[in-house]
């Protein structure tokens, strides 16, 4: 099991914040053999960016996000859908390297199916359901997409289990894997945990960190809720990550999501 650090955001991303993530890990009990920290990767990331722009889909782009937004097309994400208004510039004749703008990739249409253990509907037309993504940011840091299907594969990951807020981007990663000539992973979207309204809970939607969780609670009985939560015991006794690792089994994984609301001193779930 290896613990990865996406940090190849410079302004949110620093080593304060990444120690504080080991920190918050090992308080809830959770252990890794080691670490890959996607900043160390760069050449990796730019011998992606080369490929693809060998093969003439890269483009620079000078859209912000206020402009994207006025085209008024929300994507498969919930978020604005790129409307294609740079996608007939060319890169700089010096490279993609002497671009000052966003790098976009350009996508031709097509569906793409991509399987999901869970059940989870994948497939889409990433040209038309999301727009074509940014794979390198204005700033030169490498984007998320780009990111984790390069290191997914260096890493040699085979499957891939995460929140069902990222399965609409799942069709774009599988896009990559193709025309980097890297594996497709077996993907796997678990539910969420939602505040009242219907948002991700989130900090931004009434989350606390886990210093404040650790001022209430025991790690274990944490642990516990979030079993229970999840169907993995029926009550919210607390446990151990480790002791749930025996008699674990998909099957006992609930699909829909679970509202939850902290409420000052504890976190309760609504039923």
């Amino acid at each position: 099991m290896f613990l990865r650090l996406e940090d190849v955001d410079p302004v949110r991303c620093t080593p304060a914040s990444a120690d504080d993530m080991r920190q918050a890990l090992e308080w809830f009990g959770l252990d890794w053999d080691d670490e890959f920290v996607q900043s160390g990767h760069r050449a990796s990331h730019e011998a992606a960016l080369d490929r693809l722009a060998m093969l003439g889909i890269l483009y620079p782009c000078g859209c912000s996000r206020k402009v994207i937004q006025q085209s008024g097309e929300r994507a498969a994400d919930g978020g604005w859908r790129y409307p294609g208004s740079c996608r007939d510039r060319d890169l700089p004749k010096r490279g993609w390297r002497a671009a000052g703008e966003a790098l976009r990739l350009r996508l031709d249409p097509g569906d793409i199916e991509p399987r999901d253990e869970g059940g989870t509907d994948l497939a889409q037309d990433p040209a038309v359901a999301m727009g074509d993504p940014i794979v390198r940011r204005r700033d030169g840091s490498i984007a998320y997409h780009l990111a984790c299907v390069v290191d997914d594969a260096q890493q040699g990951v085979t499957r891939v289990i995460r929140g069902q807020d990222l399965a609409s981007s799942t069709a774009i990663h599988v896009v990559l894997q193709r025309l980097l000539r890297l594996p497709t992973p077996i993907y796997r979207h678990h539910f969420l945990l939602l505040e009242e309204v219907g948002n991700k809970l989130a900090k931004l939607h009434g989350a606390v960190g886990w210093r404040e969780l650790r001022s209430n609670y025991h790690p274990e009985e944490v642990c516990g809720l979030l079993a229970n939560l999840a169907g993995l015991q029926p009550d919210p006794i607390p446990v151990r990550p480790d002791e749930l690792i025996s008699d674990f089994s998909w099957q006992r994984v609930r699909i829909a999501d679970q509202l939850l609301r902290w409420t000052g001193r504890e976190l309760v779930r609504l039923d």
